[in-house]
């Protein structure tokens, strides 16, 4: 295998600002920070994007509302008549996520949000029905998250999970604690199952995405 240079922290900002945000990405990105909510990076953002796009995807769901960003790269992707079904137990975030969504221009009809428990949640949402299922909640419970997601998805849909390399950690055998634990037996998961082709890309702090054969 090919040994290539580490990036620079010059290219690698470089690659994660490439697609830049606009002023309402911005204000959901602040408003994410003033309650605590970690929300992905626009390197993420821009590939969510980018694979909602290529999917023409008129179903997403997403695990883990925040305060909208991640939603609103999502809808910028998806068709112009798809729904997101967003899940979070943080009612607060949701709140504060249609603000977002509104500021945005997109219809309320667009946009599905479902608070409580993604374990709870989950399980009452149709099968096959869905093109896309982004997970960015409790790590711990990310291989359930996937087991959800198989059911969910139609065939050729697509799975992502951030934080999949959990701030250095996965990599690093030493690293033993609950959340590193989760995240690197999903990613043993994902690359084990006959039915999904994967790829990790090392954006913001690891995108993990598996296409449903």
């Amino acid at each position: 295998m090919r040994d290539f240079p580490a990036p620079t922290a010059a290219t690698w900002s470089y690659a994660e600002t490439f697609v830049p945000e606009d002023d309402v990405l911005a204000a959901a990105r602040a408003r994410a920070e003033e309650v605590g909510a970690t929300a992905i990076g626009s390197g993420v953002g821009a590939a969510l994007r980018f694979v909602a796009a290529a999917l023409d995807a008129r179903a997403v769901v997403e695990v883990g509302t925040g305060a909208g960003v991640s939603g609103l790269w999502l809808l910028r992707g998806m068709h112009a008549d798809g729904v997101l079904t967003t899940v979070d137990i943080e009612a607060e975030h949701q709140r504060l996520a249609r603000e977002s969504f509104a500021e945005a221009g997109f219809r309320t009809q667009r946009v599905r949000t479902i608070s409580g428990a993604a374990l709870d949640v989950l399980p009452r949402l149709t099968d096959g029905h869905y093109d896309l299922v982004f997970c960015d909640a409790e790590k711990a419970e990310y291989s359930s998250y996937l087991d959800e997601a198989l059911r969910l998805l139609r065939p050729g849909g697509v799975v992502a999970f951030d934080n999949a390399l959990w701030h250095d950690r996965v990599a690093d055998p030493a690293q033993r604690d609950e959340q590193t634990v989760a995240i690197r037996d999903l990613g043993r998961a994902v690359l084990d199952h006959d039915d999904l082709m994967p790829v990790m890309l090392p954006l913001g702090d690891g995108l993990l995405v598996a296409k449903k054969l």
